[in-house]
């Protein structure tokens, strides 16, 4: 049987748009390859050259060859790890170099975030992921969050994990399983990560058991603490997503059959992450309240409006939509405090309209159809949108300046309306009303929110980018 949805990255999506919050992050060493900082594996085999060559030895074209030949061994990065190195210090030191981005390095843009890490932090921002639990020590996931204005909560210690937030509290939750490269409590040794301190495995417990999971860039081979968590976490509430490049090995398909995982094959961390990106931006795009009812709404209000004695039915109809309305507004896609792109411009408007298409509908019914007694209802309506428009001081001065959108559009379908019905003294009373505003003089709401007037409107560059959208200049 042909199905409409055939691939699993679509599914994903779907869970994402349609649960957001209630999936976590896996992410391991793979992710960060993308940006040059070297797997385990790769360290192993540079340390292994590094040490010969200071002991004299040639060149060789196959190190991990060598040392097989020379030790009787195959390289193993604990325990050359432990023979170069003490103590948790020494190893810090010497995995810091890997790590640390030089002058050059973010010149030609190595161990700088990567797009996987920078659309992780995009959908964060958006609110459709909320707990990170990463075995790497590098910083670049922090600096990508912070890069769009997500201050991540960070556990990298028992001590941190011992007084920080609940995960239900934070709005970012980043667990570093392993430690920060900064830090000389890092685990990296077989030792250390044979098993996990007590309360890292209540948290892992916690994180498996209440969250669905997208696993991307660990092997499932190796950190045999985490997979011991796999492993003990019931199958059940939400899915698992495993991403892959090739062909799983033996452990990593054990924890997917354990987990009745999905498994998605990508070509690399990068193209998965943005392409998961692009199908959750499509939703929200395409996302918009049921026409069937938005037109009962619309007919609701023409019923209720039709008779003096459904009044009151009138009026919680209105306050039930505009109760909607604001509450969408508080969603994290309008958050203001995000660096300005003209994408994300766009899709702000198109995301305000669509949300504020129910209301302005019924409010142009109040203009066609009414009988003036409507003004102070459709008055106090505009005015809530306003108030709430400026209940956030910091931000980008665009998307401060579009939050009265919705405002704008109560205005212009109500005035539309008024005109189409030729009610003209109700029109100059609209146009008229003086509307508050925070920390300014009161002013009529004709020169806060007519569209040449508007401040959403002062850059007509961002709307005249919008496909279907012509902002004429005064």
């Amino acid at each position: 049987m042909t199905t409409l949805i055939s691939d699993v990255l679509t599914q994903l999506a779907f869970a994402l748009f349609e649960n957001k919050g209630v999936f976590a992050v896996l992410l391991g060493s793979g992710l960060s390859r993308a940006a040059e900082i070297p797997t385990s594996w790769e360290i192993t085999l540079d340390l292994i050259r590094r040490v010969a060559l200071a002991q004299g030895t040639v060149e060789q074209p196959d190190w991990a060859k060598w040392y097989h030949e020379t030790t009787g061994q195959e390289p193993n990065y604990s325990t050359l790890l432990e023979e170069l190195a003490g103590s948790p210090d020494e190893r810090r030191a010497i995995l810091h170099r890997y790590i640390e981005p030089t002058e050059e390095d973010r010149e030609e843009g190595r161990k700088v975030p990567t797009a996987a890490h920078r659309a992780i932090a995009e959908l964060v921002q958006r609110g459709y992921i909320r707990v990170i639990v990463t075995t790497n020590f590098d910083r670049l996931l922090e600096s990508a969050l912070r890069e769009i204005g997500v201050e991540p909560t960070i556990v990298a210690s028992i001590d941190a994990l011992l007084g920080v937030e609940p995960i239900a509290h934070s709005g970012c939750y980043v667990l570093k399983l392993h430690g920060d490269y900064k830090d000389a409590r890092i685990l990296n040794t077989d030792a250390e990560l044979n098993a996990y301190p007590a309360e890292y495995d209540r948290q892992l417990d916690q994180i498996f058991d209440e969250y669905g999971l997208i696993v991307c860039g660990w092997s499932g081979e190796w950190d045999h603490a985490l997979r011991a968590a796999f492993l003990r976490a019931p199958n059940r509430r939400y899915p698992v997503y495993w991403v892959a490049r090739g062909k799983l090995r033996t452990n990593a398909q054990d924890l997917v059959s354990h987990r009745r995982a999905r498994v998605i094959s990508v070509a690399d961390a990068d193209t998965f992450f943005t392409s998961l990106l692009r199908r959750v931006e499509a939703l929200e795009q395409t996302h918009r309240q049921n026409p069937l009812s938005i037109e009962l709404l619309v007919n609701s209000a023409k019923r209720f409006l039709s008779r003096s004695e459904y009044r009151i039915q009138l009026d919680e109809l209105f306050t039930e939509e505009v109760n909607r309305l604001l509450k969408e507004l508080d969603a994290a896609d309008f958050d203001p405090g995000k660096p300005f792109s003209q994408e994300d411009f766009g899709r702000r408007v198109r995301k305000y309209e669509s949300i504020t298409e129910p209301l302005a509908r019924m409010v142009g019914v109040l203009g066609r159809w009414g009988d003036d007694s409507e003004l102070p209802l459709v008055l106090d309506i505009i005015n809530s949108l306003y108030r709430h428009s400026e209940n956030i001081g910091g931000g980008t001065t665009s998307y401060l300046d579009i939050r009265s959108y919705p405002a704008v559009l109560i205005f212009a379908a109500y005035g539309l309306g008024l005109t189409r019905s030729e009610r003209w003294r109700t029109l100059h009373g609209l146009f008229s009303a003086m509307i508050p505003r925070q920390y300014k003089e009161p002013t009529r709401i004709v020169d806060e929110l007519f569209l040449q007037r508007w401040s959403g409107v002062s850059d007509k560059t961002y709307w005249n980018r919008i496909d279907g959208k012509i902002v004429t200049r005064r």
